[in-house]
C-alpha cells in the first residue's frame, strides 16, 4: 500500500491574477507588506465577472497540477488569497484594513503593516469558503482540503487595539472561525485544516490557551470530516535563504502531547528543511502525522531515493496507516515548475515506500 500524499494549502499563483502574495519576494517588509494588502483591497473592490473567471481558472490549474503530480488529497491552492491569514480576516467584522499599523511579528522574523482589531470579532458567514471548496472540488474526484488560519496565528499577524485579554481574543476568533469551518462541513468538505505556525514560536501561549482555542475551532464539526492542524517552524520571503529565523525544533516535543490529545486527527509538521529526531513521531500515539518530505524554501529538487529513505526511517517510529507524506508547508515560494517537480518526486517516493 502506497503512503498517502497531500498538499498543505498555497500553490503558486499565475501572473494573470490581479492579486499578489503577501509572502512573495520582499513583500514581508513594512513598505511592501502594506502595499500588497492595500493593492488587494483595491483589486477586490473592482472585481467583476472577468476577475471571477480568472480565479476559477487559477483554481482549476492549481488543482489539476496537484492531481497530475500524483497528490491524493489536494488543496484549492489558495488562489484567491493575498495570504491565508488576512483573506479570512476580511470575512470577520472587527478588523480594520484601511488604517494599517506596523508591527514586528513571527518572533522578530520580520516587520509588516497589518490590519487592526478595533471591535468585537464577528463572523460574516461561511459562504466564501464554501464557494472556494465547491469550485475546487468541481475540478477533481480527489478529496479537496480547505485551510483556515488559527487564532494564535491571526493574533500574531494583526494588531489588537480592542481586547484587553488576549485569551478572550483567541477564543472569540476560534468561535467565529468555527462558523466558517462548520459551513465547510455542511458543504461536504472532507478535510479541513487549521494552520497554527505560531504554536512553534509561542509554545507557552499555545499550551496555556492556544490548544483549547484550536479545539474550539472544530466544535460540533461532524465526525466524517477529517480535522487537520498544521504547525511549521516558518519560512523566508525568498528561496534559499539559509539564515532565516525559524522556530526552535524542540517545540514539537514540547507540543506533541497536548496537540495529540485534542480532537484533531491529523497533525502536520515540517521535516525536510531540517530533519527532526524521528523519535518525535512516537509522541503522537493517537494522531496521524503529515510529515514534510520536500522543502518549500529550497530550489533544489529532492531525489526520489532520499525521500524514500526518510519516509522509511519514519516508519520505524509510527504505524504505516498513520503517516502521510507532504511538503513542509505551502508551495507559494517555488513557482509552478519547481512546485510540480517536487510534488512528482514526493508522489513517486510515496508509491515506492
Amino acid at each position: 500500500m502506497s503512503l498517502q500524499t497531500t498538499c498543505l494549502g498555497a500553490f503558486p499563483k499565475p501572473d494573470y491574477l490581479p492579486i499578489k502574495d503577501w509572502f512573495s519576494v520582499d513583500h514581508g517588509m513594512t513598505d511592501q507588506g502594506g502595499k500588497v494588502t492595500r493593492d488587494y483591497s483595491e483589486a477586490m473592490n473592482k472585481a467583476d465577472a472577468e476577475t471571477e473567471a480568472l480565479f476559477v481558472r487559477a483554481t482549476r490549474e492549481a488543482v489539476e497540477a496537484q492531481v497530475g503530480a500524483g497528490i491524493d488529497i489536494v488543496s484549492d491552492g489558495e488562489q484567491r488569497r493575498e495570504n491565508y491569514i488576512h483573506y479570512h480576516c476580511r470575512h470577520l467584522d472587527g478588523f480594520d484594513f484601511d488604517n494599517l499599523e506596523a508591527r514586528v511579528l513571527r518572533d522578530g522574523a520580520y516587520e509588516a503593516e497589518l490590519p487592526v482589531v478595533r471591535s468585537d470579532i464577528k463572523a460574516k458567514g461561511a459562504a466564501f469558503l464554501q464557494r472556494d471548496y465547491e469550485i475546487a472540488q468541481g475540478f477533481t474526484s480527489h478529496p479537496v482540503k480547505i485551510t483556515v488560519p488559527g487564532p494564535l496565528t491571526i493574533m500574531d499577524t494583526t494588531v489588537n487595539e480592542h481586547y484587553e485579554d488576549p485569551q478572550k481574543l483567541a477564543f472569540d476568533l476560534a468561535d467565529n472561525l468555527n462558523v466558517a469551518i462548520r459551513g465547510l462541513a455542511d458543504a461536504g468538505c472532507p478535510y479541513i485544516q487549521v494552520d497554527e505556525p505560531l504554536f512553534a514560536r509561542e509554545v507557552e501561549r499555545a499550551l496555556n490557551y492556544g490548544v483549547e482555542a484550536l479545539d474550539r475551532c472544530f466544535h460540533k464539526v461532524p465526525s466524517q470530516v477529517v480535522r487537520v492542524m498544521h504547525m511549521c517552524c516558518g519560512y523566508p520571503n525568498h528561496l534559499d535563504d539559509e539564515v532565516y529565523h525559524k522556530a526552535d525544533q524542540s517545540c514539537y516535543f514540547q507540543l506533541a502531547d497536548a496537540v495529540d490529545r485534542t480532537s484533531v486527527q491529523q497533525i502536520s509538521i515540517e521535516d525536510a528543511h531540517r530533519y527532526n529526531d524521528l523519535a518525535l513521531l512516537e509522541q503522537f500515539p493517537r494522531s496521524t502525522v503529515i510529515l514534510g518530505a520536500v522543502a518549500v524554501a529550497k530550489s533544489r529538487v529532492e531525489e526520489v531515493d532520499e525521500i524514500v529513505e526518510r519516509l522509511r526511517a519514519a516508519l520505524d517510529h509510527i504505524d504505516r496507516e498513520r503517516l502521510v507524506a507532504a511538503p513542509d508547508c505551502g508551495l507559494g515560494l517555488l513557482g509552478k515548475d519547481l512546485a510540480v517537480a517536487k510534488l512528482e518526486r514526493l508522489s513517486a517516493a510515496a508509491k515506492a515506500v
